[in-house]
This record gives structure tokens, C-alpha cells and sequence, in this order.
């Protein structure tokens, strides 16, 4: 098999895949008809939860009511706006309702206002809440918990590290619980803090649940090849290993109830994503559950049996912001960067982790991220020097005998099994491996799909500009330029490329195959475009030296 029909497969397989992942797309409801099954066992939130018997430290059954409808807003408890450097938050002492995230505009304009990820707008419903359940008296997320001291605004002043909102609920049997809301500079986790103290004659039991509430995102680019579009919606956790929930399947792929022990929850929607993260060394159940058009995630638990004149604590994190591998990382929770989801798959997720921390380290010197992407494609040229030398020195060496090749064909004629036997004594003969210059196509493949991820994925990208008209590496190319200039590179690379051994129809789909590549990456981001073109012109320069060195003379019959 020559290096040029591998070349086609190769390419009508990359043609074949990026059509089905569109039709794929293109199948699926823009947003997904409300349900008004129950995934968990569990009701849908909304009623009051009963608890088994059990001791401190262990969690509720799957068969417990679950916890949840926001009450009509007459019912909900004083409305605290807190701001930070990074964030603005509306919340009550159950939920969190409202949360700008300040340093990401909805569109690339200066005047643009913030991404809204939390919002109680029916249309874009997105809400965490935490409450307890209990068979006695218990706090939901509905209002029972009251601020402590005055009512007034949390603001974050200058030169202060973190603000703290503290609430309090006072039940009739003695049993008051603390919880308090810590915001700290330049994060986007959210630390709460719940403090049981009993100081009634019976012992009380309860459990403490954090839930996560959302319709659908809406997804506003969903044309051919959209990053927005391809992006991963839905549901996803970590049990100690990382699993996944779409819309579409909450309902269909059954149940979650699985207890966990240091693991979280989390709805993913492009470039953002809100988590809870309950106390590493507590239990907790994880469930789903999804009515009226609505999907949520729940960590349940632990249960508490707090005895007389005792206390009980649990802590947890909500992270509410974008997918900042940095700042993820920073939480040193285990699996927690799976949730910048470039894929369900452990071998992409880590080639595409490995790119990024590539880019990332590139972009520390440059500034810029179009210049990263070229200085990933000069390192990745670098590291496959050799095997790309190999194989542009197939392509001359093959090039170099065409004449004799073309001679075999002549005195064969329509027996192909003699010509391809001549051939492959000739190549031989003269040491050439028809085969040699595959891998280097191979290796490309996968290095391609996970930088496709990587750009479709990472948020430090988001509405990053190159130079003059790409203000937009995620975004295509609102010109074409990239496309033509690729089209350009591919057509000049197949004038190259020897057609040795092909009949004429695959040499006619060779030829369309700048044109195929040139319209499909119309629609491709432009980082993306910007690696293929700078990968491809760095590969014709270096075809065009080989050729020279080793096919500038032809061999002689």
C-alpha cells in the first residue's frame, strides 16, 4: 500500500467521522422534552425527606424522598448580594439563585455583560441548594435558615481576603444549626460550613443534602462544527472514576444512587460548570433525579445522630465558574480536572491535558495564544523530525522512480497482480519503503482530534484573538482565510506527492481533496485551522527539501 492511498483512507476517515459526529448532533433534540420520570427512586424535589435510623457518619437510602423545589418566593428567606473580585451572587441560606461570574463577558465586545451561570429565569433555570432532611424539625432550602446579625450586602473591600456570610436556624427541640458562607479573593469555590448543635434533651437525626437544579443550557451557535455545539451537556460525578450523564440519558441509562466517599458532583455545560464537593472523609449518596423539563445531580448525606448536648460538623465546597484547569487544580481534588471534559475517553482526556499543558507553558512566554498553537506545532514537527524525515524521503525516492514505475505499468497493462509484484521487487530492489511515511499520518490523527478538544473545551481560549481578523480562536474564521490559505498548502503538497500505482478514480478524489478539506474547515475553530495550516506549510517546506535532495535526478530504466 502506497504512502498516498494511506493519505486517502486516512482522509476520507477523518471526512467520514467529523459528518457522523454532525449527523450524530443533528439527531438530537435542540433541548430535551421534559420528563416527568424520576431516575432516582427518589421524587423529584419538592417534598419532605424521611430519614432511616443511623448513626453519625453514615448516609440515607436511595429510597428517601428527596429534597428540593424552590418554594413561591413570599416563602424564601432574605436575599444576601455578595461581590467579590470574581464573582456577584444573590443567594438565600438555602440557595444559591443568581451568580455573574464578572471577568467573562457573554460575547467578545468590551460593554458585554457577564456570563449568568446561576439564574432563576424559567427559561435558563440554574440553582444549587443545600438543606437537611430530618423526621423531627430540620432547615430546607426554602427559607428556614435566617441571617445572623443585621440585614445588609457582603462586598469584598480591598485588601480583604474573603468575606463571610453567616446564617442560623433555631428549631423548636433545642437544635440550632450554624452555616456559614465563605468567599475568598479569586476563587470561584465557595466554602459552607454546617454546624449542628443540640442542646435539647433528645437526641436529633438528620442529614445534610446539596443539590444541583438546571434546565437545559442553551446553546447559542450550534452550526456545522460548532465548539459550542459539540461541547458536553449534562450531568457528571466521581466515584474514583469519572462517569457521565447527558440529558438525553437521565431517564434512559436508570438510576445513580451510589454511595461515595471523597468524590463530587457537578452539571457541565461549554466553558462553565457549577460542583459540589461534599467533606473528603464523609459519605455521601449521589443521585440523580429530572421532571418538568428539569435535570439535577444530588449528594446525600451523611446522616447525623446527634445526642444530647453534642455537636455535628460538615463542610463543602461549591465551585460556580469556568473551567480553569489552574484553578481546579488549586482545589486538590481528586478527579475534580475531569470536569474540563475534553472527553469521556482516559486516552484522549490525557492527550488533550498534555496539549494543554504545552500550550499553556508556550503561551507563559509569548502572550498569545495564536502563537502558542504555532510554537505547539514547531515542538510536535521537532519531536517527529525522524519519522517525518523517513517518510519525505519515501515520497522522493518514489517520486524519483515514477519513470520506471510507469514503464511497469505500460508493459503489464490490466494485470495488476503482476504490476503490483514488479513494483514491490523494484521497491525492494532499490530499498524503498512504500510504507515507511504512514506513521508519521497516523501519530497526526490523534494529536489533531485531541487539540480539536482542547480548543473546543478550554475556557482560556474563550474570545482569544490571534491577530487582525481572528479575535476569536474558538470561533471560525469569519473570513475563510485560514481554510483557502490550507486548501492552498494541501493542493501544493499533492503536486508533491507521487499518484505511484493509483488508478485514475483515486487520483480524481485525490484531487478533490483540498476542496473537501477547504469547506470543511470552514467550520472548524480557528486555533484549530491555524494549527492544521502552520502543521501543513512547515510539512510542504520540508517535502520540497526532501524532494530536491533525493528526487532532483531521475532514475534511468
Amino acid at each position: 500500500m502506497n504512502q498516498t492511498r494511506v493519505f486517502l483512507i486516512i482522509a476520507w476517515l477523518m471526512v467520514a467521522t467529523l459528518l457522523w459526529m454532525e449527523w450524530n448532533k443533528e439527531q438530537a433534540p435542540e433541548s430535551p422534552a421534559p420528563t416527568t420520570a424520576t431516575v432516582s427512586g427518589a421524587s423529584v424535589p419538592g417534598s419532605t425527606a424521611q430519614v432511616p435510623t443511623a448513626g453519625a457518619g453514615t448516609v440515607p437510602s436511595a429510597t428517601a424522598t428527596a429534597p428540593g423545589q424552590p418554594a413561591a418566593p413570599a416563602a424564601d428567606g432574605p436575599v444576601v448580594t455578595v461581590a467579590t473580585d470574581v464573582l456577584r451572587v444573590e443567594m438565600t441560606g438555602g440557595e444559591m439563585r443568581e451568580v455573574e461570574l464578572l471577568g467573562y463577558g457573554q460575547t467578545a465586545d468590551d460593554d458585554s455583560p457577564p456570563v449568568r451561570l446561576f439564574t432563576r429565569d424559567p427559561a435558563q433555570y440554574f440553582i444549587a441548594r443545600t438543606g437537611w432532611s430530618s423526621q423531627q424539625a430540620a432547615p430546607g432550602s426554602n427559607g428556614a435558615f435566617r441571617l445572623e446579625g443585621e440585614p445588609r450586602n457582603f462586598n469584598l473591600a480591598p485588601g480583604q481576603d474573603q468575606v463571610v456570610v453567616p446564617f442560623v436556624w433555631t428549631g423548636p427541640d433545642g437544635v440550632t444549626i450554624r452555616r456559614s458562607y465563605t468567599f475568598k479573593r479569586g476563587d470561584y469555590a465557595i466554602g459552607v460550613r454546617d454546624e449542628v448543635v443540640n442542646q435539647g434533651s433528645q437526641p436529633w437525626q438528620g442529614y445534610v443534602y446539596r443539590q444541583l437544579d438546571r434546565v437545559p443550557a442553551i446553546v447559542k451557535n450550534s452550526g456545522p462544527m460548532s465548539a459550542e455545539g459539540y461541547s458536553f451537556q449534562g450531568a457528571v460525578w466521581y466515584d474514583g472514576e469519572y462517569d457521565r450523564r447527558s440529558y438525553d440519558d437521565f431517564v434512559e441509562d436508570g438510576p445513580l444512587d451510589r454511595t461515595v466517599t471523597g468524590g463530587w458532583v457537578a452539571m457541565l455545560q461549554h466553558h462553565f460548570f457549577a460542583a459540589w464537593i461534599p467533606q473528603a472523609d464523609q459519605a455521601s449518596l449521589f443521585v440523580l433525579d429530572s421532571g418538568d423539563g428539569r435535570y439535577g445531580i444530588e449528594s446525600r448525606g451523611p446522616s447525623f445522630n446527634v445526642a444530647a448536648g453534642g455537636t455535628a460538623v460538615t463542610e463543602a465546597r461549591l465551585w460556580v465558574g469556568p473551567k480553569l484547569v489552574e484553578g481546579i487544580q488549586a482545589q486538590g481534588v481528586k478527579g475534580l480536572d475531569r470536569a474540563v471534559d475534553y472527553s469521556r475517553f482516559d486516552i484522549f482526556a490525557a492527550l488533550a491535558n498534555g496539549l494543554f499543558w504545552l500550550l499553556e507553558k508556550i503561551h507563559a512566554l509569548v502572550g498569545n495564544w495564536g502563537w502558542a498553537i504555532i510554537g505547539l506545532v514547531l515542538i510536535i514537527k521537532l519531536a517527529m523530525f525522524p519519522l517525518s524525515s523517513a517518510q519525505y524521503k519515501s515520497m522522493a525516492r518514489m517520486r524519483k522512480f515514477q519513470p520506471r514505475i510507469q514503464q511497469l505499468k505500460e508493459r503489464y497493462g490490466d494485470d495488476r497482480q503482476k504490476f503490483q509484484q514488479a513494483m514491490m521487487e523494484l521497491y525492494k530492489k532499490e530499498k524503498i519503503n512504500p510504507v515507511g511515511g504512514c506513521l508519521p499520518m497516523l501519530v497526526q490523527m490523534p494529536i489533531f482530534l485531541a487539540l480539536y478538544w482542547t480548543l473546543l473545551e478550554s475556557v482560556e481560549l474563550r474570545h482569544a484573538p490571534w491577530i487582525l481578523w481572528i479575535q476569536d480562536l474558538t470561533a471560525r474564521d469569519p473570513f475563510f482565510v485560514l481554510p483557502i490559505v490550507n486548501a492552498a498548502v494541501m493542493w501544493a503538497t499533492q503536486k508533491l506527492t507521487p499518484m505511484t500505482g493509483m488508478d485514475p478514480m483515486q487520483q480524481k478524489m485525490m484531487q478533490f481533496m483540498p476542496l473537501v478539506f477547504g469547506v470543511m474547515f470552514a467550520f472548524f475553530p480557528a486555533g484549530l485551522v491555524l494549527y492544521w495550516v502552520t502543521n501543513g506549510s512547515l510539512g510542504l517546506l520540508q517535502q520540497w527539501w526532501m524532494t530536491k535532495k533525493y528526487a532532483d535526478a531521475p532514475a534511468k530504466g
